[in-house]
């Protein structure tokens, strides 16, 4: 009877959702009631890997009892004022966050998308008022395959029909260029009134496609000489997730703070942040940059109601001194290898997935068949039933970033999982 009423209660959550709300995403068919650490639990009550982390914003696993407490206990002081006024939370923050990653001011905001947006705008006034670029004129680099969000702007310049296709008309003022190409980068900066390269370090949601070694480099090295400003977009692979504190840290032995003079740290000069900032559990993202950039934004030219406000500022705290203390990053770095490892191992004796790649603990599978098969669907489902919950990206490859807290014996159990699951799968 149980048993019944459960499969009744999930089918008709499911129903409930299908009935009443914009059919914008595709989801698995589970239906999560609880997490914890690296698990959630479905209204059976089966236990789950979760190898998505909410596409990185749980890199500190669900429901964090630190960043959590920080919810609550400011939840029950003061939850909001709008920036209309003073709070005694933003200023502690601002200065936590701008010490860490080497910058001189923050700009808060809630969602990666709107902290893009917040880029955007800095990019282009800084271009106005401080490069000379005549106004309306400047032109900010992108790259192919990009996913930066979903508004108006931030459409206008993918390469994804399924983003673009009949939301024109277009932003202008965009240009894209193949991704991790250097000879196109560098022919982009040499045209007139190019303001901003905005990149991605890893590009996640294009299916974890990983630059060469020395793209962000060259990046940095090119935006210097041609006197654009290297914006990175670090809202999923930031925040320990790919072995460092950020992707664009490359071999940085820098393990837990930026520092503004290591070689090795291709240091942007616009920096996005969301995310795994606030572990999950609240919406917080962050604009970083120096002064000459940032203070081209006066009052009134831009803001949100809810940006920096004082439940943000102490889960962000909270969810930065997890990473530290628990030492994400280089648990990140060392299981990415181990699980790279026997990705590569499993591939040999099958051909049924044709590569893996990433980098740290963010990783992705080629599935050997077609963008627009349900091949990559199909094994995701078959990985549902086996315990372990992951989500195409692109058609034919799978996503695996499961959250950074993991250990070595949980991943080397989640390896069987998924080597059964190929094993055993059927096209």
């Amino acid at each position: 009877m149980n048993e019944t009423m459960n499969a009744t209660t999930s089918q008709s959550i499911i129903a409930l959702e299908d009935k009443f709300g914009a059919h914008n995403y595709h989801p698995l068919p589970v239906v999560l009631t609880r997490g914890e650490g690296v698990f959630v639990w479905d209204v059976e009550g089966k236990q789950y890997f979760d190898f998505l982390s909410a596409y990185s914003a749980v890199n500190q696993g669900h429901c964090h009892p630190k960043i959590t407490k920080a919810l609550i206990d400011q939840a029950q002081t003061l939850a909001l004022t709008s920036r209309a006024f003073y709070n005694d939370s933003l200023g502690e923050y601002e200065k936590y966050v701008t010490n860490l990653f080497g910058f001189d001011k923050v700009l808060p905001m809630n969602t990666g998308a709107e902290a893009v947006e917040t880029a955007i705008k800095l990019c282009r006034k800084w271009a106005y008022e401080k490069k000379g670029i005549a106004e309306n004129q400047a032109v900010i680099v992108v790259c192919e395959g990009n996913f930066h969000g979903r508004t108006t702007t931030i459409v206008s310049f993918s390469s994804d029909p399924e983003s673009n296709k009949n939301f024109g008309p277009y932003a202008p003022g965009f240009m894209a260029i193949p991704y991790d190409d250097v000879n196109a980068l560098e022919g982009a900066l040499k045209l007139p009134n190019v303001a901003g390269f905005l990149v991605e370090p890893i590009q996640g949601e294009a299916g974890v496609y990983t630059p060469a070694d020395d793209f962000m480099a060259n990046a940095r090295r090119l935006c210097t000489e041609n006197g654009v400003l290297l914006i990175a977009d670090e809202v999923q692979t930031g925040i320990a997730r790919t072995g460092s504190l950020l992707a664009v840290c490359g071999n940085c032995t820098c393990e837990n703070k930026c520092e503004r003079q290591t070689e090795t740290y291709n240091r942007p000069d616009i920096l996005i942040l969301g995310k795994a900032l606030s572990g999950g559990v609240y919406p917080v993202s962050a604009v970083l940059a120096d002064d000459e950039i940032m203070m081209v934004i006066k009052p009134g030219q831009h803001g949100s109601t809810f940006g920096g406000n004082p439940i943000a500022a102490k889960v962000a705290i909270a969810a930065l001194d997890a990473v530290e203390e628990e030492g994400l990053i280089q648990n990140a770095r060392h299981l990415g290898q181990l699980f790279r490892k026997e990705m590569n191992r499993i591939i040999e004796t099958n051909d049924l997935v044709l590569k893996v790649r990433g980098k740290g603990l963010l990783n992705a599978i080629v599935v050997n068949d077609t963008e627009d098969s349900p091949t990559a669907w199909n094994l995701c489902v078959a990985l549902k039933e086996n315990g372990l919950l992951a989500k195409p990206t692109h058609g034919n490859i799978i996503r695996f970033a499961p959250p950074l807290v993991i250990t070595e014996d949980q991943l080397l159990e989640c390896v069987g999982i998924i080597e059964k699951t190929i094993k055993n799968f059927k096209k």
